[in-house]
Order: C-alpha cells, then sequence, then structure tokens
C-alpha cells in the first residue's frame, strides 16, 4: 500500500513539476506583474455603489425646513460642502461649467414638515475652482478617515476626469423604509 502511495505522490509531483515548467516558459514575471497591475487599477476605474455616510435618520441642527441656502435645511444632515445654491445651481443640480461627481454618498434625514426620513444622495459638483460661499459641515455619526465609506471630508471629485471640487448638491432619491 505504501509503495502505491508513493509512485501516486511521485506521479502528481512530476505532473505538476511539468506544469509549472512549461508555465514558466511561457510566462515570464513581468507579464505577471502587468496582470496584476491592470487588475489593480482596473478595479479602481470601475464605478463604486453609494456610500451611506449617515450612519442612520440624522436630523440638521435646528430643523429649519424652507431655506435651502441655510446650512440647518434639512436635507444637508449628513454633508460636508459648499452649497451649490449659493455658487448659481440648485439644491439637487450643479451649476453651469460644473459636473456631478461619478461617486455620491448617501444619507438620512428627517423632514421636519412631514416627519418623514428621506433618502439624499450627495454629489460633489466637480471641474470648476472651489466656490467658497456657504460652508457646510455636518458631521454626525462620521467614522474615522481609514473608513472611507463613513468619512465626509473626502474629495468625490477624484473619480472624475477633471478632479476640481466646487459645491455639493442634496437630491432627493426617495422615502427611507425606517422612518
Amino acid at each position: 500500500m505504501l509503495t502505491l502511495l508513493s509512485r501516486l505522490s511521485s506521479a502528481f509531483d512530476g505532473v505538476a513539476e511539468a506544469g509549472l515548467r512549461r508555465s514558466a516558459q511561457r510566462f515570464g514575471r513581468r507579464s505577471l506583474i502587468a496582470a496584476l497591475g491592470g487588475a489593480l487599477v482596473g478595479g479602481a476605474v470601475l464605478p463604486m455603489l453609494p456610500f451611506d455616510r449617515s450612519g442612520g435618520r440624522a436630523r440638521a441642527a435646528t430643523g429649519e425646513d424652507d431655506d435651502d441656502q441655510s446650512c440647518e435645511y434639512w436635507r444637508y444632515c449628513a454633508l460636508d460642502g459648499f452649497l451649490c445654491t449659493c455658487c448659481g445651481g440648485s439644491v439637487s443640480s450643479c451649476p453651469p461649467g460644473a459636473e456631478p461627481s461619478v461617486v455620491t454618498w448617501v444619507g438620512t434625514c428627517m423632514s421636519a414638515k412631514d416627519g418623514k426620513a428621506y433618502l439624499i444622495s450627495y454629489n460633489d459638483c466637480c471641474g470648476k475652482t472651489s466656490c467658497g460661499r456657504c460652508l457646510c459641515n455636518y458631521n454626525m455619526n462620521e467614522r474615522p478617515g481609514y473608513r472611507m465609506g463613513v468619512h465626509n471630508d473626502i474629495n468625490w471629485c477624484m473619480a472624475n476626469n477633471r478632479g476640481m471640487y466646487h459645491c455639493t448638491v442634496a437630491a432627493v432619491i426617495g422615502v427611507s423604509g425606517a422612518g
């Protein structure tokens, strides 16, 4: 029995060695490194799903509901950046000359008017220099920077061709089931 196992082991070793030698003759180390590099770069280019940075339902500091040029506007409960409403855009569209970021983050904000929780998509508007007006910085439930999806100090424009940050919009994308 032991000799049979020894012969099978030797046969397996011989087949494995022959396969590895053929592979080494066909493919060099550079092609392996090129394939790994392509996989890494390709993975970074793929579109990313939205991130939930609110950490659950949140409400802006004062609950004021009507002034979309105020940081206390209910949609801005997880926003960090300049308001596009102060920079020539609207609450849900970028100003002329700027384009929305390919990557977005989401938050769940409560509207004081109807008491419902809404999913808000936050998009940085990219391609122009920073607006510099109406800076809002809500850090409710923010996590440390090593957890990118829950850290709101990231330049999300880095996924676009024109990576300069201009301002941020807050579009309602649905009613939350948590409300």
